[in-house]
């Protein structure tokens, strides 16, 4: 074969085994019998031998993955990937709509109602066309790259051909759910059994298992499906106009994407559909736990928004779970890092939809009262939207006279000092600071993944440290004694070193990372980010008011008012500064002024509209670093209003109440630092426009 023939013959392999592997993996409808596709395939190997400079990342023979890769490496995801709220019933999925027709400040809303596959999100990102990298959802903002063992999955088209008529922007990320079948999976657990291998105990756990292997070859073992529910981040090119539109598109380029999903006018048809998918769940091929019902319009999606870590123009019905029985052997209390006093039920095992469950949180005693909870009871078990698992209620007609009830302790189980329930809340809390359960679960925290990360600090060494009185608060992890920590049974000098230089890399974490491992009542990941971006400095953090925090959006006054009592104590002040003067970093870096402040301290924006040369996200993320709080909804303290491309009933609102608008243009000139008047609309008197 002349030499200029063979990229041809490798590019219309390439393109025929494609479609092939479409054909079968995904419509179920080969045209290639075994042996023609077997014989493609070789001849597609043996060219690549010949000429290894000729191989891409997207050919077909490079699915069967490659050697074992030491971890995940991290990748931000451009547009969060955010979770989704519950709804149980018709009411709540009624009242779901009517607050997002609400916030769509009334417009007529169409819906998209299409079964919740149990799978791990996913995110894809093509560029140019072709297969770049993949990641879990993770946090939601930043996930693990496992491009490697995605590549190996048959339903990931590697390569995407757009239809004619249809131009693709550059960048194009698919989201999805990567799952298996219930046949695939009694199949690959029948396998493990032969082999004498561990089973897995549902279909989620099993694809979260594979793609989650270190060597990808195990990955392309298993029979891993991809199934897409959306356009996530785009760049140089429009994105569909409407998540159906986007469906239809996905199914265009080769993907499976939410089969049997429809449109619909009225909130009352969503729930007809539902209730349809609920009747079919156990005839589907793959488990569902539910519909995910989403505004079509994708310009009224952004103007509905989103609150804290969840659409606002998405929501999830999930279906009734299944119910056991069992008894309830014992409660105990377990003592969280505030120092709130857990209950917890422990049951005679019990299966409830393929999870064997033995621990029921109860929440508090007056979830315990009202039940009327006592040991030795026989209780009804519900796995609430398949997953966590609660007491329904009591069987009382089952009650033998011997069940003991159960009365939270006056002293706390651990520490032995009084416990404290304030009046109006429910938890009850250890009135010792210093409590060893409180600080154990605390420094657990703190050293997780989602906070200051210090890998190689397991639970059972933190409870060790504070056994032996070595760590007394957090920051005591920063000056242990190192000679000391070596000397330790079962760790060993290298373990220690390897311990140090982790517990030194945290200090260099970003300032939202700290304000999360900090413990602070009700502050999370998502408070947390928002707190850091608003004020930039634990200083700026500990010195504002609750009408400061409560100012910023997404931050409630609850939260607010945890953030301002939490650093009003004189304990943790002194945390912070020997936070301090160990070198950990309290500051992230920010867009100043020639004043030396926040170069939009102060100010607040909403944005609506689509913006063509920077996603939503990049423009929050842009604004928080200058100082700027972003609100989702307009009002008198509203500083600006950025109107994109179709802006909807916010840009109204905005000239309603005489709000300065700006356009994408001049949002690029605020962001690069340029001075901007901003238009003020007409609404009947004439006033100066503020500017930048």
């Amino acid at each position: 074969m002349a030499d200029d023939a063979v990229p041809r013959r490798l590019d219309d392999l390439r393109r025929l085994i494609d479609r092939h592997n479409f054909e079968y993996h995904v419509l179920d409808q080969p045209t290639a019998t075994d042996a023609e596709y077997d014989a493609l395939m070789a001849e597609l190997r043996t060219l690549e031998a010949a000429h290894p400079e000729l191989v891409t990342p997207e050919s077909p023979t490079q699915r069967v993955g490659g050697a074992p890769v030491a971890g995940f490496g991290e990748i931000r995801h451009p547009r969060p990937m955010l979770s989704l709220s519950n709804v149980y019933d018709e009411a709540e999925l009624i009242a779901w709509a009517e607050r997002a027709q609400r916030f769509a400040g009334g417009s007529a809303l169409t819906f998209v109602a299409e079964a919740k596959i149990d799978g791990l999100a996913v995110a894809l990102t093509y560029v140019d066309g072709v297969f770049h990298h993949g990641a879990t959802r993770g946090d939601g903002a930043v996930g693990e790259d496992i491009s490697a063992n995605l590549r190996t999955i048959r339903t990931i088209p590697l390569r995407l051909e757009a239809p004619e008529g249809i131009a693709l922007p550059r960048v194009f990320e698919v989201r999805g759910e990567v799952y298996l079948r219930k046949d695939d999976f009694a199949a690959l657990n029948a396998r493990l059994e032969e082999q004498g291998a561990k089973t897995f105990m549902n279909p989620r756990n099993a694809a979260a298992g594979a793609l989650r292997q270190k060597n990808a070859k195990i990955t392309a073992s298993r029979p891993l499906r991809l199934i897409t529910y959306g356009v996530g981040h785009t760049e140089g090119g429009a994105p569909p106009p409407s998540h159906h539109a986007a469906l239809e598109l996905l199914r265009a380029l080769g993907f499976v994407a939410s089969p049997e999903a429809a449109v619909h006018d009225t909130i009352e048809e969503v729930w007809a559909r539902c209730q349809d998918w609920l009747a079919r769940r156990h005839e589907v091929a793959s488990e569902i736990d539910g519909v995910v019902v989403k505004v079509d319009d994708v310009r009224l999606q952004e103007e509905i928004g989103f609150v804290a870590r969840e659409p606002r123009w998405a929501t999830a019905y999930k279906f009734p779970a299944s119910q056991q029985t069992s008894v309830v052997k014992e409660i105990s209390i377990n003592v969280s890092r505030t120092g709130a006093l857990n209950p917890l039920a422990h049951l005679e095992p019990v299966n409830i939809g393929g999870v064997i469950v033995q621990r029921v949180a109860l929440f508090n005693e007056d979830e315990i009262a009202r039940k009327d909870i006592r040991v030795g009871d026989t209780v009804v078990v519900q796995r609430s939207g398949d997953v966590i698992p609660y007491i329904v209620k009591v069987l009382e007609e089952r009650r033998t006279g011997a069940e003991v009830p159960f009365r939270m302790p006056d002293v706390c189980p651990v520490c032995g000092a009084p416990t404290h329930r304030a009046e109006g809340e429910a938890m009850r809390y250890c009135t010792n600071a210093a409590c060893p359960a409180q600080l154990k679960e605390l420094i657990h925290h703190f050293v997780g993944r989602r906070a200051m990360d210090i890998a190689g600090l397991g639970d059972k060494l933190a409870d060790r440290f504070v056994d032996l009185g070595w760590v007394k608060d957090v920051a005591d992890l920063y000056t242990l004694d190192w000679d000391a920590v070596a000397a330790l049974d079962r760790l060993g000098e290298k373990s220690a070193a390897n311990l140090k230089a982790s517990i030194e890399a945290s200090k260099d974490r970003p300032l939202a990372r700290l304000l999360n491992a900090l413990g602070i009542r009700h502050i999370g990941e998502r408070a947390a980010s928002l707190l850091a971006d608003r004020f930039g400095t634990l200083d700026a953090v500990m010195a504002a008011s609750v009408e400061e925090i409560n100012a910023v959006g997404g931050i409630g006054k609850i939260l607010a008012q945890s953030v301002v009592d939490f650093f009003a104590e004189p304990r943790n002040q002194e945390i912070v500064a020997k936070l301090k003067e160990a070198g950990v970093r309290t500051a992230d870096a920010r867009g100043v002024d020639h004043g030396g402040g926040a170069l939009l301290s102060g100010k607040t924006f909403v944005l609506t509209g689509r913006l063509d040369s920077l996603t939503r996200g990049e423009a929050e993320e842009r604004l928080r670093q200058l100082g700027a709080t972003v609100s989702g909804s307009v009002s008198k303290k509203t500083s600006y209003v950025v109107a994109g491309e179709d802006a909807g009933s916010k840009a109204d609102r905005a000239r309603d109440l005489k709000i300065p608008l700006l356009t994408e243009a001049e949002l690029l000139r605020v962001l690069a630092g340029e001075a901007v008047e901003p238009t003020v609309a007409d609404s009947g008197t004439e006033s100066s426009p503020p500017s930048f």
